[in-house]
């Protein structure tokens, strides 16, 4: 190819320097030096960089999808959709050539012709009149322009010197001689800049017309065609009158290859520009049509995860199936507004887990994600650990006890306040004791597990780790059912200080991974890590792969077991009781006609309030926090948090059929075989 290339450029530059010499002398200085560079016998052309232009994927926009194939939003630094020639209406690849390199198919890359009659007009007029360049020359100018990454690379693309034009001039002859004249075309058609941030002819007929570039006609294929030379002047949409005076060009030139009929030239410039503007694209998570934090999460999932990197995400191409819900989302975004408005100093943040899958329906926060100013942050809030979450790690010591001898029905008297015979004020194991007390001197002093847990006794549950004698246990059960922000480290830092107050929920928690943790009590014990991408395509379809060449796993990552079923069984029917019982504390979330198991939590001076509530469909917990400072968020989970959780999830149970959580395990609750059952909690009789 070597020869090819050299040669055909030899026999450009020399009859082009002839037949200028007479009107263009000081350009034969420039030919020579052009002929000395193709016969040196070095190949002046890279085959990487002829690669770049002919084969190498095209940045394209990367769609982002929801659950049900609805649009969530576009990664891309350059809006382009590539198509295939028969994607292309043949009118857009005849008015393109007409106007713009009328030899197309029968020169090798570089037009001597072209060349001549531009050196003439640019001599003529004292200036650069007319670039000469092909098509291919072109392409290849508009690929180096795009894949610099730099301003020194883009001005070397664009330099106005006889090396650059030399170097474009060799590359065109290269990419000639190794594509198809119809390739050639369709790669530029897929590359060029239209303007109006449109790459490529399928999204400039998107944005101009509303329709595919299969679709065009031949006006809005000549309007199409005159924005390659000036997409700015010669906007249709912000300059009507300028892109009709150059789409007439366009046809001129048409009628003139015999590409239009005398009588559709006289109609079709006599017709106005006529543009149908598409809307604009959603461009990264700020732009988000739906769920901003859940777009943020999937990204950095996508990459950190399943380790993909940013220039895959916003060049690949791809498309990306994930797992939100749109009611489920927007029905979380309108209930965390309605009880805190986005103005409010206080953050409310809603995140919703598929039980028995970890596929992350939504992610709700009064705030808007990725913009400046009141109501706006970038701080991913569903999932960051900010604040405590109370009470609900009482779930964790409850089912730590409920594996290790215990029973629903063990019952031990604690008054309020209590004194803690094993734990210390300030952990480990000297110094004064710790005491604790209730919310409320309303608690009986003698309680069961189940009713100590629907009422949320501080008094029972420290009482309770007494008789463990170390929150190792309950400290591993939290890690074990997924609450993967108690870190090793904190949860070292818990066993080894002896912090009685772990049941009380004081550690920094993470909304999501507390959700998810309680969504493998309610799926029956098993345990899925969250997972927001259930898809992975490349744009021939296949599944990308990974750096280790294997398909992306997109697959769930459950670990059946990680709570046995009959401790879960009986759990959530214990749990009901916070919800559907005379006793609970979250008798806001109940939505009649539903089977509902919860659990609130407070932190310690009210810096957080939380509630996780769940059929045996939707797992969904609340938190309300402060996330720049501790304040008293006022209230209790079982009000704001309640409140909210009813809220967002009414909409979502009433497409659904009302389901019930399974019997909750005789042994487990501590009910003899024969007797006893159903198990009454307040006025709730549990299922066993």
């Amino acid at each position: 190819m070597r020869w090819v290339v050299v040669v055909k450029l030899l026999g450009a530059a020399v009859v082009a320097g002839m037949l200028v010499a007479a009107v263009a002398g000081p350009w034969l200085v420039g030919l020579d030096l052009a002929g000395r560079a193709v016969g040196d016998g070095q190949d002046p052309v890279s085959a990487t960089t002829v690669a770049e232009v002919t084969s190498a994927p095209l940045p394209a926009v990367t769609t982002v999808l929801a659950a049900d194939g609805s649009l969530v939003t576009d990664f891309f630094d350059q809006d382009r959709v590539p198509v295939t020639a028969d994607e292309i209406a043949p009118v857009m690849g005849t008015a393109l050539v007409d106007v713009e390199d009328a030899r197309f198919y029968s020169h090798g890359g570089v037009d001597p012709v072209g060349t001549l009659r531009a050196l003439v007009a640019d001599v003529s007029s004292g200036g650069a009149a007319q670039g000469g360049s092909t098509l291919t020359q072109q392409l290849v100018k508009q690929t180096l322009l795009q894949r610099a990454d730099s301003t020194a690379g883009q001005e070397a693309a664009t330099a106005d010197t006889l090396g650059r034009k030399l170097t474009e001039a060799r590359l065109a002859l290269a990419v000639d001689a190794g594509m198809s004249k119809p390739d050639i075309l369709t790669r530029y058609l897929n590359t060029v800049y239209f303007g109006h941030g449109a790459y490529g002819v399928q999204a400039a007929a998107q944005t101009y017309f509303s329709v595919d570039a299969a679709d065009l006609t031949t006006l809005q294929a000549a309007t199409l065609a005159g924005l390659v030379q000036n997409p700015s002047s010669d906007d249709p949409i912000a300059h009507p009158d300028a892109a009709k005076a150059r789409r007439d060009v366009v046809l001129q030139r048409m009628h003139t290859q015999g590409d239009l009929a005398d009588a559709d030239l006289a109609t079709d410039t006599a017709a106005p520009v006529t543009t149908v503007p598409g809307p604009d694209l959603p461009q990264g998570c700020a732009q988000a049509r739906l769920g901003g934090f859940f777009c943020d999460y999937a990204r950095q999932y996508l990459t950190g995860t399943l380790g993909l990197t940013d220039q895959q995400l916003d060049e690949g191409g791809l498309t990306i199936t994930t797992t939100v819900d749109p009611l489920v989302q927007r029905s979380g975004d309108a209930a965390v507004v309605r009880t805190l408005p986005s103005d409010s100093q206080l953050a409310a943040v809603d995140d919703v887990v598929q039980p028995g899958t970890g596929h992350v329906l939504g992610m709700s926060v009064n705030r808007t994600f990725g913009c400046t100013g009141a109501g706006c942050t970038s701080v991913d809030l569903p999932t960051v650990a900010a604040r405590g979450a109370g009470s609900t790690y009482k779930l964790f010591t409850a089912a730590y006890a409920l594996q290790h001898g215990y029973t629903a029905s063990f019952t031990q008297t604690t008054p309020s306040p209590y004194t803690s015979t094993v734990y210390k004020k300030n952990g480990g194991t000297r110094g004064a004791p710790y005491v604790v007390s209730n919310a409320t001197p309303n608690y009986p002093e003698t309680l069961d597990m189940a009713d100590a847990l629907v009422m949320s006794s501080n008094t029972f549950f420290v009482g309770l780790e007494d008789h463990l004698g170390s929150v190792e246990g309950p400290v591993r059960e939290a890690q074990q059912l997924g609450l993967a922000s108690l870190t090793d480290d904190e949860a070292q830092q818990a066993i080894d200080g002896e912090q009685g107050s772990f049941t009380l929920g004081p550690v920094a928690t993470s909304p999501l991974d507390l959700t998810d943790a309680y969504a493998t009590v309610f799926s029956g014990g098993t345990q899925c890590d969250p997972t927001p991408v259930t898809a992975v395509t490349g744009p021939d379809g296949a599944q990308v792969a990974g750096a280790d060449g294997e398909p992306l796993d997109t697959g769930d990552h459950c670990t059946a077991g990680a709570l046995p079923t009959p401790v879960a069984h009986t759990l959530a029917q214990v749990l009901r009781g916070d919800v559907q019982s005379d006793i609970g504390t979250a008798s806001r979330a109940r939505i009649p006609g539903y089977d509902i198991a919860g659990k609130t939590g407070t932190a310690q001076e009210n810096y957080s309030i939380a509630f996780v509530g769940s059929t045996p469909q939707y797992t969904a917990g609340v938190m309300v926090f402060d996330p720049d400072e501790e304040v008293d968020v006022v209230g209790y989970g079982g009000d704001k948090g309640a409140r909210i959780w009813h809220d967002a999830m009414a909409p979502v149970l009433a497409r659904a059929s009302s389901t019930s959580f399974p019997p909750a395990d005789r042994g487990v609750l501590g009910v003899p075989e024969g007797g006893g059952c159903p198990f009454t909690e307040g006025d709730l009789q549990l299922v066993c």
